[in-house]
């Protein structure tokens, strides 16, 4: 089993646009069955497809077991079994001894950019960069599994930061 450690984070967007980074991928994801005690993902992202197992989060780690598969059969799947698709696109932005992953998403959570690095333990020192703004680890509202089936759109008057 791998144990999952991840912080997240929202993104100063004025920062964020202002930041010279590399192309990102395309992203697609559904959860064809999620509950607070485990999810199951389908995602493509850039070429690649994967399916990806999630335990119960106890803080911010979580059992991960994720698996590439075929591209297709990934597309397939999403299709098949998506009833409802989370669109982003994701750069990898490196910085200190860590790469952080930065999802700007589109569709119904357009307006949201959420940032997130995986650690190696639950106290492991990191750097912030400045285009970080707020920790939203223990915020399940800005979980991707409930992003699908309550989209930032929804949330009201929601003020980018």
């Amino acid at each position: 089993m791998i144990l999952e450690i991840e912080r997240k984070f929202l993104v100063h967007h004025d920062l964020w646009n202002t930041l010279s980074k590399p192309n990102g991928l395309v992203c697609k994801q559904t959860y064809i069955h999620k509950d607070p005690e485990k999810t199951v993902r389908i995602r493509t992202l850039g070429t690649k497809g994967f399916i990806t197992l999630k335990g119960k989060q106890v803080g911010i780690s979580k059992p991960e077991f994720e698996y590439e598969i075929p591209i297709q059969d990934a597309i397939e799947m999403i299709d098949l079994f998506g009833e409802i698709v989370i669109e982003k696109v994701r750069y990898i932005i490196p910085n200190g001894n860590h790469n952080w992953e930065v999802d700007v998403f589109s569709g119904d959570n357009e307006g949201l950019i959420v940032a997130e690095i995986e650690l190696k333990s639950d106290n492991e020192n990191f750097e912030i960069p400045a285009w970080i703004a707020k920790e939203v680890s223990d915020d399940y509202r800005y979980s991707n599994s409930n992003l699908q089936s309550h989209p930032f759109k929804n949330w009201g008057t929601q003020k980018t930061i």
